[in-house]
C-alpha cells in the first residue's frame, strides 16, 4: 500500500490537477482535504478541458472513488453546477465514485455576501478575494456556527440549529455593513434547491477510508492552493483561511489514522500568483505581458490575469520544506522554450543583505531578488516524452532547480495534456 499526497509548493496555481488527473492511474480513490470552490484546477485529457474547483481531479478517471473531506468549504450551490457542467461532457457522476463526508461544513450564501462586504469596505487594502465566501466560512467553522452536512439527515434538529446561527448571523450583516438581512423562507428555499440534491452523496467518509485502507486499497490527497497560501505558514494576511499542507489531509480527509507516504509537490518553471501579497520575483510590463500570454496564465475561477515572475527558489525551497515533499513534479517548462535568457530569482535581499531563507511576513514588502539568468532552449518541447531528448539548456535548467531546492524532480510537464509528461524516476 503507498497513500501519497499531491500539494502546491508555490502560491497555487501550479498545475496540480493535470498531476492529480495522470498519477489517479495507479490509485482507487482521490480525497480533497480542504479549500474550497476559490480556485480551480484545469485538466486536459481525452474527454476534453475541464476547470474543476470542488470536485477531486481523480473524477476525470473510470473506477477511481472521490472524497470531499470534513475539511472542505462544502458549497451545495456551485457543487451541483459544477457537477452538471462535468456531467455535460459525457462524465459519470454518481454516489458511487463521489462521496461526501458528513462532517463537511456547509458554505451558506451569506458567507458569499459577507466576503464581497468586507472587500468593499477593506477597498484598497483588500486581499484580493474570490469572494467565493471562504474566509467567512472558515472563521465561522472555527467560531462553531456552521452546519454539518450530516445535518441534512436530522430536519427538525437542523431546523432549530439553523434558525440559531440566523439570528446570530443577521446581527453582522445588518449591524456591521447594513446589509439587508436573511429570513428563514429564504434559508429553506436554498436547502430544498441545493441542499437536499446532494444528500444521496453524503456518507461517513471516515469509516469508508478506513475499511479502504484495510482492504489495501491506495488513496491520494489532493490539495488546493500551495504552501505560500497556507494560513500558519503562507505570506499571512495574503493567504487562504485554511491548511494547505500535506500534514493536515488525514485531519481534513476524515481519516486522521491516515499515513502519507510520499509528497509529490507540484511547481511551475516559473512563478505565478493570484490576488494580493508579496511576490517578491515579480516581474512586470512587456515581460510579463509576453510570459502571461506564452503560459494562458488566468485564473480557472475568476478569469483574472495571473502575476507572473521568475522562477524563486527561495519560496521554492521554502515551501519544499513545508510540505516535506518527497519529490517534486515541474510543470510548464515548455512555457519558457521562447525565451533567450531564463530569469531565476536565487536569493532576497533583506533589509540590506542577501538571503537565501524565506523573510518572516512582515519583511517580504521591502525584500528585493536577486536575478540570476540561463540560457535558453529556443525551440518547440512540447512532444518530448524522454529526458534524454530534452535540449541540453532545457536539462541544465531543471538541475540547477533541482539541486537548489533541494528535492528530486521526478516528473516534468511539457504541456498540459495528460501524456505531456517526462518521467525522472
Amino acid at each position: 500500500m503507498s497513500n501519497c499526497a499531491v500539494v502546491g509548493i508555490n502560491w497555487g496555481d501550479e498545475g496540480k490537477g493535470r498531476m492529480v488527473d495522470l498519477l489517479t492511474e495507479e490509485y482507487d480513490i482521490v480525497v480533497r482535504f480542504q479549500g474550497g470552490g476559490n480556485a480551480g484546477h484545469t485538466v486536459m485529457n481525452d474527454k476534453g478541458t475541464f476547470a474543476l474547483h470542488l470536485l477531486p481531479s481523480g473524477i476525470l478517471r473510470d473506477g477511481v472513488v472521490n472524497i470531499l473531506g470534513n475539511g472542505v468549504a462544502l458549497d451545495p450551490e456551485n457543487l451541483l453546477k459544477e457537477i452538471e457542467e462535468v456531467r455535460a461532457k459525457g462524465v459519470e457522476i454518481t454516489p458511487e465514485n463521489l462521496k461526501i463526508s458528513d462532517r463537511a461544513s456547509l458554505l451558506m450564501p451569506w458567507h458569499r455576501d459577507l466576503d464581497e462586504l468586507e472587500e468593499m469596505r477593506l477597498k484598497d487594502k483588500k486581499y484580493g478575494s474570490t469572494k467565493q465566501g471562504i474566509a467567512p466560512f472558515y472563521s465561522d467553522k472555527y467560531q462553531k456556527k456552521t452546519v454539518l452536512c450530516g445535518e441534512l439527515n436530522y430536519p427538525d434538529e437542523m431546523k432549530e440549529h439553523v434558525a440559531n446561527i440566523l439570528e446570530w448571523k443577521n446581527l453582522t450583516l445588518t449591524k456591521v455593513y447594513g446589509a439587508k438581512p436573511y429570513t428563514m423562507e429564504m434559508v429553506n428555499a436554498w436547502i430544498n434547491n441545493y441542499c437536499e440534491k446532494i444528500k444521496p452523496f453524503i456518507c461517513d467518509v471516515g469509516e469508508y477510508l478506513k475499511n479502504a485502507q484495510d482492504s489495501g486499497k491506495k488513496i491520494m490527497f489532493e490539495a488546493q492552493l500551495g504552501s505560500l497560501k497556507d494560513l500558519d505558514y503562507g505570506i499571512y494576511p495574503y493567504t487562504t483561511s485554511s491548511n494547505t499542507t500535506a500534514l493536515y489531509a488525514p485531519i481534513g480527509s476524515g481519516f486522521p489514522g491516515a499515513k502519507i507516504d510520499s509528497t509529490i509537490g507540484v511547481v511551475k518553471a516559473y512563478s505565478t500568483a493570484v490576488g494580493e501579497g508579496a511576490f517578491v520575483s515579480e516581474i512586470f510590463g512587456e515581460e510579463a505581458d509576453a510570459l502571461r500570454e506564452a503560459g494562458h496564465e488566468y485564473g480557472a475561477k475568476t478569469g483574472r490575469p495571473r502575476r507572473v515572475g521568475a522562477f524563486d527558489v527561495v519560496a521554492t525551497r521554502y515551501g519544499v520544506e513545508v510540505q516535506n515533499a518527497t519529490e517534486i513534479a515541474l510543470t510548464k517548462l515548455d512555457v519558457l522554450s521562447y525565451m533567450d535568457k531564463i530569469p531565476v530569482c536565487t536569493k532576497y535581499i533583506v533589509n540590506g543583505g542577501e538571503t537565501e531563507r524565506f523573510p518572516f511576513p512582515s519583511a517580504l514588502d521591502s525584500s528585493k531578488p536577486v536575478i540570476e539568468y540561463f540560457d535558453g532552449w529556443n525551440c518547440d518541447i512540447s512532444r518530448i516524452t524522454k529526458w534524454e531528448d530534452l535540449p541540453e539548456n532545457a536539462k541544465k535548467y531543471v538541475l540547477y532547480i533541482e539541486k537548489a531546492i533541494k528535492c528530486p524532480i521526478t516528473y516534468v510537464s511539457v504541456g498540459p495534456e495528460r501524456e505531456s509528461i517526462i518521467v525522472r524516476k
